[in-house]
């Protein structure tokens, strides 16, 4: 199991920057393969690893044709 798993819906979807402006953009490419990166973030429902649900902060990358990937957790908010 990872440090938590979504429950719900990311909301409040918000781009925090794109294409050159994202600093692991060399290393996602290369990881994941040619796309137009972006890195948002969001707010969601998640459930930790101890049980316990919590809405938190969430940062994410996507590009189109590949989806999500490395979700972080960067704060919780009540």
């Amino acid at each position: 199991m990872s440090e938590f798993d979504l429950i719900g819906e990311i909301t409040d979807v918000e781009l925090i920057a794109r294409g050159t402006g994202i600093r692991d953009l060399s290393r996602l490419k290369r990881q994941y393969g040619k796309g137009n990166w972006r890195k948002l973030k969001g707010y969601a429902l998640i459930r930790l690893s101890n049980g316990h649900e919590r809405r938190a902060e969430l940062h994410w990358y996507e590009a189109h044709g590949i989806g999500r990937r490395e979700v972080k957790r960067k704060r919780y908010v009540e």
